[in-house]
């Protein structure tokens, strides 16, 4: 809800420079997941086609506000909010009882411990998750009901198999489970080394969030290249699917980063790094310093409960 402004604001101005034609795509990311967005055609009000004159990002947030209203600021919410619920639940459900389970076969204090239960639990929810972005997208582009999205859906599987509905997943996972090894790893190293400093016996909002912030940073830095291949695939990927234009080759990651490279140097590896950071620092912060205030604050009411039941 708090990050989502900014992406809204930083597609708009990007439709400004190089207007969206039919069938184009384009990813939105709010820090915490992608979702990739099919542009239509006619006379759709769709918060992407809005026109505007835009000379930067502060400018875009006020003419915004003033022309359209505060909540043009959230649009496209709906579906980040849906596809939310499963990420985060199977997400940080798994990292906890991965957690627990490994530090009583590795001992509690064992460094791999985060990295293996971040990676493990993000690899799940990603291919838990990597179908229903699928029937989303398709849902939003071709505007199906649920009886026309079942038999594009079996019409789909029984041409191309199963493991259609699982594409562009191999680029995904790459960089979200590198994300949450190096996430997690960081997190609780920041965690414990702040709590250390300040003398506290448990984690505060204030470390969580200082400290999600920052290992949020990190691993944003260092997985940018595959952030990069992936957004690069997928929207090739939407584009001849929705224009229906045979893909010549299943081109894999490595071949997608070294056209890259080739093109653009190591610096295109990089690219929209700052937009990226500015969206997934916050976010994290956000999400486990929200996350671990509310598992602490059930944890002292379950014990209250149990003292004077």
């Amino acid at each position: 809800i708090l990050v989502t402004p900014l992406d809204v604001v930083k597609t708009r101005l990007q439709a400004q420079s190089n207007p969206f034609t039919k069938g184009k795509c384009f990813v939105y990311c709010n820090g915490l997941m992608d979702h990739i967005c099919v542009c239509e055609n006619g006379d759709s009000k769709a918060w992407y086609k809005k026109p505007g004159h835009f000379k930067g990002t502060m400018d875009a947030f006020v003419k915004i506000i003033q022309r359209e209203g505060i909540k043009s600021l959230w649009s496209g919410l709906s579906p980040t909010l849906i596809m939310a619920l499963p990420t985060t639940v199977i997400y940080f459900t798994c990292y906890d009882q991965l957690s627990e389970a490994l530090k009583s076969r590795l001992g509690k204090e064992d460094d791999r411990i985060p990295a293996l239960a971040g990676s493990l639990s993000r690899f799940g929810s990603v291919t838990v998750v990597s179908p229903l972005e699928l029937i989303r997208t398709t849902m939003q582009y071709r505007k199906l009901s649920y009886k026309q999205l079942y038999l594009c859906v079996s019409s789909k599987v029984t041409t191309d198999g199963w493991f259609s509905l699982w594409r562009g997943w191999t680029s995904t996972v790459l960089r979200d489970v590198s994300f949450s090894a190096i996430y997690w790893y960081t997190y609780e190293r920041f965690k414990r080394m702040i709590c250390k400093e300040a003398g506290a016996h448990e984690s505060t909002f204030f470390i969580a969030f200082t400290s999600g912030a920052a290992s949020g940073s990190i691993a944003a830095v260092i997985t940018q290249p595959f952030d990069v291949v992936k957004t690069h695939m997928q929207t090739k990927l939407w584009e001849s699917e929705t224009l229906k234009i045979p893909q010549r080759d299943h081109t894999s990651t490595w071949a997608v980063m070294k056209k890259i490279v080739i093109k653009s140097g190591i610096t295109g590896l990089f690219a929209g790094i700052i937009p990226r950071l500015c969206k997934v620092a916050p976010a994290c912060a956000i999400m486990i310093s929200t996350y671990e205030y509310g598992k602490s604050l059930f944890s002292h009411l379950n014990e209250k409960i149990n003292q004077h039941p």
